[in-house]
């Protein structure tokens, strides 16, 4: 046993002294190979590898992302990403002489083919003069070592020696300083360009591409820039993309470079994120000539993705063209009255979902000269001193007082609060004499008489200010502003868009918050949409849509889905919680209030009398149209202009079909004096709708409303 053991040892010992001598001999080996490739590479090569190291540069280039695309709710592409090439140039190693042919060559080229190109410098010839600008003359002779005496010829002779131009032609010596100076201005190197000339042509590029070798140095980039393809359509909504701005920069140098775009307003600014895309990189060889030997995409771009708009862009265009036309209606005094109307606002949405299929604000805007930078100083200056602030998306961004399409909220809050029931029926007598003030409904005032005995259904009909007074008076201001609040009115809609304001909701707590008491009459102009009730139009909108619907709540929104690049649909959980994240929005608990069916369809019996009963205030407007409509107008007075005349901005909202509620439309037409004059706004927008926009449909229904109004 023993000896088995000591045999068993043995054989261990000598096997483990063979590994050992095996490895031994394996990294011995490998050492000598290394030994030998270094040799072969640092003596043998080395002379060969370091010729081809000085004669050869290597530098990345960014690969710029498609920027994506902005559609509306068919797919019909809106704003789309469009390329354009920009001719740099690297600094290499030539000579000056070669330099100073080579920027001869390249401008000779872009003159070929009338392509602007880099000229800051501040001498004209033929004759000579000094054209300096944003500085004094004797600072620019200073700054570039010019004798305080020189003259424009002796500066420009200066330059020449500079710049060793050994050229005769005066014209040529030019163009060579015009590059050179730049040059010298804003430097460049192997690795950072200069651009010579931005959105070259096609024919040029090609002709730079053919000949590259009389181009040393030269490059060709790809810019994307933006196309607006439908104008000025939804300009308010879309915004503008443009060059990154110098504190743009400085905030986000992690992520973007000097001369990126990046979203300004609207759409394009808040799902920038989505948009842009994420860049690529090129890695590009060159010989030290400027030469480019060898290009490779180091890392695909990586397109943005597309947001998916609910706007039915033809939809938007009729609402604008409407819209238009009724405000220079109104100031024209097409409906038998002048009334200096400013701007105005359409709105028409999905009375079941949110959606906005149209949101149209007058005047608007030319996004594409914001966004390509070819507005022109007279064209922005027409924007920022036009007293009718055509910037301003007054959809979301302005908020009004709504007058007499307010009082529905009125009659609902009434109604559930038991202060009123469907069957009584309130004498106006044409003056609300109560708290020693003596109020008229607007029918005394032109008629000098009351309106005399009416239940909620006939005060909505014929906008019978006396029974909202009484109304309002009963139940009190607090119930008046829980009933607003839970149709949507004082609270941001949430759209996916910056600078939305609340509003206001006439309340003892705001009252409080601007130093002011509340007191009895305040709640009895507050119940017909007056006093401190400041509403936007796309809020109106909303509440609109709550009572066709059925009282029950929805969730505005403009922007359907997002697709990636790859495909895939961005999910509504993440678009919902981007957007409250971007523009601080805080989901406060509201109150569910299960509205009666039988108070709503009160009201909309009332909203229909308004377009169908020939007592209605908009009947005139709706007496041939095919479909049933729910509609009520609204004149709210809103001070005096510098001329001491009222100034009365004019309301119509609507929905329609009333038996099978699908669309609210509300527009309004600020000074545009009544509401009566807005309805035939809201009609044409609903013909376009339903398919009944013909334009003899239109001219025929335009004719018989002038005739009626003229009675």
């Amino acid at each position: 046993m023993k000896e088995g053991e000591e045999l068993a040892n043995s054989i261990n010992k000598k096997s483990i002294n063979f590994r050992y001598n095996i490895m031994t001999i394996f990294t011995y080996s490998i050492g000598v190979i290394l030994i030998i490739q270094l040799f072969n590479l640092q003596i043998v090569k080395g002379k060969e590898y370091r010729e081809q190291s000085n004669t050869r540069l290597t530098r990345e280039s960014i690969l710029q992302p498609a920027r994506g695309e902005i559609l509306d709710r068919s797919g019909n592409i809106l704003v789309t990403s469009t390329q354009k090439f920009n001719l740099e140039l690297y600094r290499s190693k030539i000579d000056t002489d070669t330099l100073n042919t080579t920027i001869l060559n390249i401008v000779n080229v872009l003159d070929k083919y009338q392509i602007g190109y880099t000229d800051s410098f501040p001498i004209k010839i033929n004759p000579f003069e000094y054209t300096i600008s944003g500085q004094t003359l004797e600072s620019w002779k200073k700054n570039n070592d010019i004798d305080e005496t020189a003259s424009a010829e002796d500066a420009f002779n200066t330059f020449t020696k500079k710049y060793k131009i050994k050229n005769e032609d005066i014209s040529e010596i030019r163009k060579i300083i015009a590059i050179r100076y730049a040059i010298s201005r804003e430097g460049y190197s192997s690795t950072k360009s200069l651009t010579i000339a931005k959105d070259i042509s096609r024919e040029a590029l090609s002709e730079f591409s053919e000949n590259s070798n009389d181009f040393p140095g030269i490059s060709i980039s790809v810019e994307p820039i933006r196309k607006y393809n439908e104008g000025t359509l939804a300009s308010h909504i879309l915004g503008y993309a443009s060059k990154i701005s110098e504190q743009e920069y400085k905030n986000n140098k992690d992520e973007y470079s000097q001369n990126d775009i990046i979203g300004k307003t609207g759409i394009e600014s808040i799902f920038e994120k989505y948009l842009r895309g994420k860049k690529g990189i090129k890695q590009i060889d060159m010989a030290v000539d400027g030469t480019i030997t060898a290009e490779v995409i180091a890392k695909e771009a990586v397109s943005g993705s597309d947001v998916i708009l609910t706007l039915n862009s033809e939809l938007q265009r009729v609402a604008e063209q409407v819209l238009a036309e009724n405000v220079e209606k109104i100031r024209n005094g097409g409906f038998g009255k002048v009334y200096d109307a400013k701007g105005g606002s359409c709105v028409v949405m999905n009375v079941n979902t949110g959606e906005v299929l149209a949101m149209a604000s007058y005047p608007n805007y030319n996004v594409q000269s914001l966004s390509d930078g070819s507005i022109s100083n007279e064209e922005w200056s027409g924007y920022l001193n036009n007293e009718l602030h055509p910037l301003i998306n007054r959809t979301i961004e302005s908020a009004y007082e709504p007058g007499s399409i307010f009082k529905m909220i009125t009659a609902i809050a009434g109604l559930e609060s038991q202060n009123i029931s469907l069957t009584e029926r309130i004498n106006d007598t044409g003056q609300y004499i109560k708290y020693g003030e003596r109020r008229n409904c607007w029918y005394y005032t032109d008629y000098h008489v009351g309106h005399g005995w009416l239940n909620v259904v006939g005060a909505i009909q014929k906008s019978c200010n006396y029974f909202f007074y009484e109304t309002a008076d009963r139940m009190g201001i607090d119930v008046l502003e829980k009933y607003a609040k839970y149709f949507g009115l004082g609270v941001k809609t949430g759209i996916e868009l910056s600078s939305e304001v609340s509003g206001t909701v006439a309340s003892k707590e705001y009252a409080k918050s601007i130093g002011q008491n509340w007191n009895p009459g305040d709640t009895i102009n507050a119940s017909i949409g007056q006093g401190y009730n400041r509403f936007t139009p796309l809020q109106m909108a909303k509440y609109i849509s709550m009572i066709a619907n059925g009282g029950n709540d929805i969730d505005v929104s403009i922007v359907k889905s997002i697709k990636n690049a790859d495909g895939t649909e961005v999910t509504r959980e993440e678009i919902d919680k981007f957007v409250e994240e971007k523009l601080g929005i805080k989901n406060e608990e509201k109150e569910n209030i299960n509205i009666k069916q039988e108070y709503i369809k009160a009201v909309k019996e009332g909203m229909k009398s308004v377009t169908s009963d020939t007592s209605g205030t908009a009947y005139v407007r709706f007496k041939n149209f095919d479909i049933e409509v729910g509609g009520k107008t609204g004149s709210a007075e809103a001070g005096r202009d510098k001329n001491g005349k009222d100034i009365v901005n004019a309301w119509f909202a609507a929905f329609a079909p009333y038996n099978d509620p699908e669309i609210a439309v509300v527009v309004m037409v600020e000074n545009g004096g009544h509401g009566n004059y807005t309805a035939e706004a809201v009609r044409n927008v609903m013909a376009e709708y339903f398919g009944m926009n013909t334009q003899n449909v239109i001219e025929n229904m335009q004719a018989m409303s002038y005739v009626e109004s003229m009675r």
